[in-house]
């Protein structure tokens, strides 16, 4: 008998040709050879095909991720604002705004002729010589009253919040040039010139200019229209950024579809589905941690290409870290997601672990099972439908939870441990409520028979 417990075919039993005539043991044997090798050159085939979609997948990926934060944070106004508005209570940007407007009011400031005026008025009246030196030696104690009254104004409007309100009117209303910016197409408050990016604070130097002029520092009128930008970023491969930025904005809706078709066709083309989809989703891992990488490397050049004299590091790397932080927080999310999906398609294998694993979540829902029934809570027929198709079950649990982060509109990490969370009780509770299908036995007292 063999394993299936089926009688073996006499040596002598071939298979038959189509005219109807048996085949000998050496023709059968060659045929057996013929089918075990077409088998081989099929895995072989399906095996070549299954590696060239995962290296697709990996490398389009992180293009992928990047291209769906262009198309749908920096396209979308809302989101766009959301982005940016927390740099309006940034301290280091609001240091560096009230620095520049500071020190712009004060130098329209002549102190130096108001000492000269009043040492010449002093020396007119007959005063003393120690006097007239005195009203000399004020120009540096007047400057520095200058200076600190007009930053404290200054301060007052940058930290209020009638500020942040016009900080994110102003970017809402500023976003096309956001976007012409990034396209190389219009002009706006963020806008490139020549090899340079930069921010137009003109909102802000309107509103600081009136508050002096209101509180009696009519030098404040004298602040230029002229100097009301603030250089960002100065590169020569500005134009080659903006065209990858034009096609990964182009690329926005389509590459991550197209990414996800590339990966289920490699899990299906694939002879061993499980372990395919668990070294995909584990090459996709490794991706998003290069892209995390590559983030980092962009935030250091970023920082060395800022002008010296254009913002403090503090400044430029709160205004990099500001933007580009729902990107980095969906990279981390997708590492967490294929994590997760490796790690069940690896609990599902015959691995020591995974078999350990299974059996002892099997026998912790046996036992939670046994107990409510014991207590009378039994499930019955429902309980054992649930046992008999908890296959299905599972899948439907998964997928709707897959489905779920699917559909989310930008899941945090905490949202997919809640999903995550979520269908484990579901599986966990199906598990019991199967268990607690049947009658547990029960001894009878004084007899030793068990009961049914």
């Amino acid at each position: 008998m063999d394993p299936s417990g089926s009688a073996p075919e006499p040596a002598h039993s071939g298979r038959t040709t189509q005219s109807g005539a048996e085949l000998s043991a050496a023709e059968r044997a060659e045929y057996e050879r013929l089918r075990r090798a077409a088998g081989m050159r099929h895995k072989g085939l399906r095996r070549a095909g299954a590696g060239i979609l995962l290296v697709l997948t990996l490398v389009l990926a992180p293009l992928a991720v990047v291209a769906v934060w262009v198309n749908d944070i920096v396209s979308d106004t809302d989101r766009y604002v959301q982005t940016v508005a927390p740099l309006a209570s940034d301290p280091a940007v609001q240091k560096t705004v009230t620095d520049r407007l500071t020190a712009r009011v004060v130098k329209k400031v002549d102190v130096r002729a108001v000492t000269d005026s009043l040492t010449k008025v002093l020396e007119d009246a007959g005063s003393p010589p120690r006097v007239v030196q005195g009203a000399q030696a004020l120009e540096a104690p007047l400057r520095s009253a200058v200076d600190t009254v007009v930053r404290r104004n200054v301060e007052r409007v940058v930290t209020s919040d009638a500020f942040r309100q016009a900080w994110e009117d102003s970017n809402r209303r500023a976003h096309a040039a956001v976007v012409g910016m990034l396209t190389g197409e219009g002009q706006g408050a963020l806008r490139a010139e020549g090899d340079s990016i930069q921010l137009d604070i003109g909102t802000v130097v309107d509103q600081v200019r009136q508050r002096l002029v209101d509180r009696g520092f009519d030098k404040a009128a004298a602040i230029p229209d002229s100097e009301r930008t603030v250089t960002l970023f100065r590169t020569e491969e500005l134009g080659k950024a903006q065209d990858g930025m034009r096609l990964l904005d182009i690329l926005g809706t389509w590459l991550p579809l197209v990414v996800l078709a590339l990966g289920a066709l490699t899990v299906w083309t694939a002879p061993g589905h499980r372990l395919m989809l668990m070294i995909t989703s584990l090459g996709v891992s490794v991706m998003m941690v290069v892209l995390l990488v590559a983030l980092a490397v962009v935030r250091r050049v970023y920082l060395d290409a800022v002008p010296v004299g254009a913002l403090p590091p503090d400044t430029a790397a709160a205004i990099f870290d500001t933007f580009l932080r729902f990107l980095r927080d969906s990279t981390r999310t997708l590492l967490v997601v294929f994590l997760i999906v490796a790690l069940t398609a690896y609990l599902y294998g015959p691995g020591r672990p995974a078999r350990w694993t299974r059996a002892m979540t099997h026998r912790g829902a046996t036992a939670a099972g046994r107990t409510l029934s014991g207590a009378g809570l039994r499930t019955g027929s429902a309980g054992r439908w649930l046992g008999t198709h908890h296959t299905w079950i599972t899948g439907v649990a998964i997928g709707a939870g897959a489905l779920t982060l699917l559909l989310w509109n930008h899941p945090t990490i905490g949202g997919v441990v809640l999903v995550v969370g979520l269908i484990l009780i579901v599986l966990a509770l199906v598990a019991v409520l199967a268990a607690a299908a049947a009658e547990p036995d029960r001894t009878a007292r004084g007899t030793g028979d068990a009961v049914p």
